[in-house]
């Protein structure tokens, strides 16, 4: 609004690079945490949600990019490959100030966490696709499985590479978030050299490989990763949001409100009440499941890039792209965020307050005030370094988790939601 930022002046031919990037390290983090075995360890609704409501979500949102905003079938097919994205950052937040019930809450927050990598990955593919040509010859499909080819070969490669490395401790320890760094844009730089349009796909697969790895232990890397995507977002944001064209914004209109309340009151919906057919969901649960899917992090950096790209090979319309998926994001979540609490104590799938309690020690005192919690009808979870105890514990029925309360660890798997207690009764 104010022009004190002109990225393309200030950054000039090293902008698209430097996004580039950028974006690598971010699909890097978020498919480091992909383990396949979550997404078959968390139920039918979730591992529905990841696969076919991702299918699903593209196809409504390439309809509504063709129907209300006249695009093309390429850029549209681009655009629902990139709003199919979620992610934490955006999920998490909001469960904590909702407080829906606990088992729609983890479907939520892991659906969240998988689609994330998941869907990134489908944008990349199909960027790769609509890139190529407009028409499908056979030089065409030949390119895009060189691509993918290539893509994937060297992702499972490097990322087999450097896990051994890693598990052997070949690296020390002080330098493996920065091995790390170096590797991933070693293998971004490399794809790209050898096939233009592969580097992405390349680190995504790399990350993907290493997090279901066996015997390697990744968290301080993912911790690390965290706090570097939180830089670099703080970043892309400012330059890409500087970059839209407020005329190309208004041009889109309402086109691109209906857009977004197409995404929010018929594709979100759909794609609830499809993936949780035969579920034990009620009829309330599976409205807020619609209700709930903001677009964050992933969206505006992968559209960006892409947009990048698209306008310095002239393809048409690419410089509305990064202002619906901006749109997008704005709209969903200000929606979300704002009528998420209504919506939910309109449809009773809210808990009254974080009543729960975290006790922390899985001692005899720890386990009797657990269990007297929950025939009250509180949530109680115990945790504890104590491998004895929590085995007790769980034999219990009681909810555990096995690790320290206050470490990283726990700040990604342990399940705050519900609890708003602490007691301590530690050995």
């Amino acid at each position: 609004v104010l022009h004190w930022l002109d990225p393309d002046a200030v950054f000039g031919d090293l902008l698209e690079p430097m996004v580039a990037l950028a974006v690598a390290l971010i699909l890097y983090e978020g498919s480091v945490t992909l383990k396949l075995s979550e997404i078959r360890g968390h139920g039918a609704v979730v591992r529905n949600l990841v696969t076919v409501g991702v299918l699903l979500t593209w196809s409504l949102a390439t309809a509504s990019a063709m129907l209300l905003l006249g695009w093309d079938l390429s850029l549209a097919l681009l655009f629902g490959a990139i709003v199919t994205v979620s992610g934490p950052t955006v999920i998490i937040p909001l469960l904590r100030t909702i407080r829906p019930v606990q088992g729609l809450a983890n479907i939520l927050r892991w659906e969240g966490i998988l689609v994330d990598p998941l869907g990134a990955i489908l944008a990349v593919l199909v960027f790769i696709f609509v890139t190529q040509t407009t028409t499908v010859t056979e030089q065409v499909l030949g390119a895009l499985a060189l691509i993918i080819g290539l893509g994937v070969g060297l992702g499972v490669i490097a990322g087999q590479a450097f896990g051994v490395v890693l598990r052997n401790h070949w690296v020390p320890d002080y330098l493996r978030d920065y091995a790390v760094l170096a590797a991933v844009l070693l293998v971004f730089g490399i794809a790209e050299t050898i096939q233009k349009e592969s580097g992405l796909l390349a680190v995504t697969v790399m990350g993907v490989w290493q997090a279901n790895m066996r015997d390697l232990e990744l968290d301080d890397i993912i911790d690390f990763k965290e706090s570097l995507t939180l830089v670099l977002v703080a970043g892309l944001f400012i330059v890409l949001a500087a970059r839209i064209d407020l005329g190309g914004l208004a041009e889109l209109g309402l086109a691109a409100v209906a857009v977004v309340l197409f995404l929010q009151f018929v594709a979100g919906p759909a794609r609830a009440l499809l993936c949780s057919l035969g579920s034990d969901l009620e009829w309330r649960e599976r409205l807020y499941l619609g209700w709930i899917f903001p677009r964050g992090i992933v969206a505006a950096a992968v559209s960006a890039l892409f947009a990048l790209r698209l306008e310095r090979s002239g393809f048409p319309g690419a410089d509305q792209l990064v202002p619906m998926v901006f749109t997008v994001i704005v709209g969903t979540v200000v929606i979300q965020s704002l009528s998420g609490g209504i919506v939910a104590r309109w449809l009773r799938v809210s808990t009254p307050e974080a009543n729960g309690v975290l006790i922390v020690g899985a001692n005899p005192a720890a386990r009797a005030f657990a269990e007297a919690l929950m025939q009250a009808g509180h949530r109680a979870v115990v945790a504890s370094t104590a491998w004895r105890g929590i085995s007790k514990a769980r034999m219990a029925g009681i909810p555990v988790f096995y690790g320290s309360a206050v470490s990283r660890y726990a700040d990604r798997h342990l399940d705050l939601v519900g609890l708003g207690n602490l007691l301590a009764l530690s050995t």
